[in-house]
């Protein structure tokens, strides 16, 4: 199975890149009563690219997968690299791959599923446009970080803001593949991976600021059913701190921890458990009455 690889038209009229897994006419054993679609956000370094394996997983369950590539990250040639103008536009991004996805597919909502970065981003999109989504899926999210920035770099980012220097670059804190998988095969291909972001804007790093607080008031008001998958020896967010926050929402949730396992989950030697419990997920939600 491969994707439809094509792009979807953003609020601001510019083209963004979707990859479409949609799932077989007929799926032998196929747990979906309805028609279900996610849409599924990478990471800060990473893009849909990393993510192919449990998408395509997801697709032969019968669920209609998009894949979309942030602004400037990724196969997106069309914006500045590592770049946003404001937060709400990432927002309004994920909000039109979601009316894309619910509209192509007949589903009443969509599920969304955020990695890394990607499920801080997706918690605020939750709390922004609730009427779009079915269920929230963080896999290992940047919502408490372990890695950030350190404050040396903070102090020059808010020089370069204030001089209006918002596209002077600065490298991302997590540059070495080990922090995502000790899985020998997904090492090499991160240090190899010509399509990841290295570095951002200062107005990215600002804009991600400002993502963290939206992310706060989220945790506050999101009423979504909501599953967090962590990994044991994650050292990039702090799993304490999420499983925590997680816990203080009205959602209804649950949690599911990894032993062993490192950061991206999608890069275990065995993912196989990973997969499943994605997909038992989905069956378990649009089992339920919207």
């Amino acid at each position: 199975m491969q994707p439809d690889e094509r792009t979807y038209t953003t609020s601001d009229g510019t083209e963004l890149p979707v990859r479409v897994w949609p799932p077989p006419k007929k799926v032998p054993g196929t747990f979906l009563a309805r028609p279900a679609a996610l849409v599924y956000l990478h990471g800060i370094q990473s893009h849909s690219g990393w993510y192919e394996a449990s998408s395509r997983r997801l697709a032969e369950a019968g669920v209609a997968v998009y894949q979309i590539e942030r602004r400037g990250s990724g196969r997106d040639a069309d914006h500045e690299r590592g770049h946003v103008d404001k937060a709400e536009t990432w927002l309004e991004d994920v909000a039109r791959a979601a009316e894309l996805a619910r509209d192509e597919t007949g589903a009443g909502s969509v599920h969304l599923m955020g990695i890394s970065w990607g499920g801080k981003l997706a918690m605020a999109c939750a709390a922004h446009r609730p009427d779009l989504y079915r269920s929230l899926i963080l896999s290992a999210p940047g919502i408490v970080p372990i890695v950030d920035v350190a404050v040396t770099i903070k102090v020059r980012i808010a020089k370069c803001l204030m001089m209006g220097r918002e596209l002077r670059r600065f490298p991302i804190p997590i540059d070495d593949p080990h922090l995502f998988t000790e899985n020998p095969d997904r090492v090499r291909y991160i240090a190899e991976d010509e399509l990841s972001l290295r570095d951002l804007t200062a107005r990215f790093m600002y804009e991600s600021r400002r993502l963290d607080r939206m992310v706060r008031a989220a945790a506050a008001t999101v009423r979504v059913h909501t599953l967090l998958l962590l990994a044991e020896r994650d050292r990039i967010i702090n799993n304490e701190a999420t499983r925590a926050l997680i816990y203080s929402m009205a959602a209804r949730k649950r949690v599911i921890t990894y032993p062993g396992a490192h950061h991206t989950l999608e890069f275990e030697v065995a993912p196989q458990p990973y997969f499943k419990d994605l997909a038992a997920w989905i069956d378990q939600v649009e089992g339920e009455s919207p």
